[in-house]
């Protein structure tokens, strides 16, 4: 099982690492405001919207997921 708090703070710590607002991320991978939010507290994502959120930070899915602590462990 995921820890859905931890998924939704790894998000905003990449985030703000990259000097990157919450509302920079939302627009660009087109989600609603309350997309984090909604994560923090527990709700599903889809597969496609997770992605893009990976995708935009260049970070892994698993690091996001707290499968690892290596955010570019994607990258070879």
């Amino acid at each position: 099982m995921y820890n859905s708090q931890e998924i939704a703070m790894r998000i905003k710590l990449l985030t703000k690492q990259q000097g990157k607002s919450m509302g920079e991320l939302l627009k660009n991978c087109k989600l609603g405001k309350n997309t984090v939010s909604y994560i923090n507290n527990g709700g599903d994502i889809l597969t496609l919207n997770f992605a893009k959120i990976a995708d935009y930070l260049d970070c892994s899915v698993d690091y996001l997921l707290g499968r690892t602590d290596n955010p570019d462990s994607h990258k070879k």
